[in-house]
């Protein structure tokens, strides 16, 4: 279980309460209470984890300016990484 302060929850709260780990939060060096997240079926991690995989990418995309396509290409491996320069 992580020991958390009342002001680290307060700012990364959207990080905490959305992840899995158990918290004893604290005040003044005091436990005055816990988190326990609520336990997710698999279908609910695997919906967590497309969304957050979908986020991730279109933050790429939106940072690179690179199109879905060029992004693919990176993973593909049949083609040369765009960057190498051993050519």
């Amino acid at each position: 279980m992580k020991q958390v302060a009342v002001s680290e929850l307060q700012e990364k709260a959207t990080v905490y309460l959305t992840g899995s780990e158990q918290l004893a939060i604290e005040h003044n060096g005091e436990v005055v209470g816990f988190y326990y997240p609520k336990k997710r079926t698999k279908q609910e991690e695997v919906d967590r984890a497309v969304k957050q995989l979908s986020e991730t990418v279109q933050q790429i995309l939106a940072e690179t300016g690179m199109t879905e396509d060029e992004l693919a290409d990176l993973f593909d491996t049949s083609k040369p990484f765009p960057y190498d320069t051993d050519s």
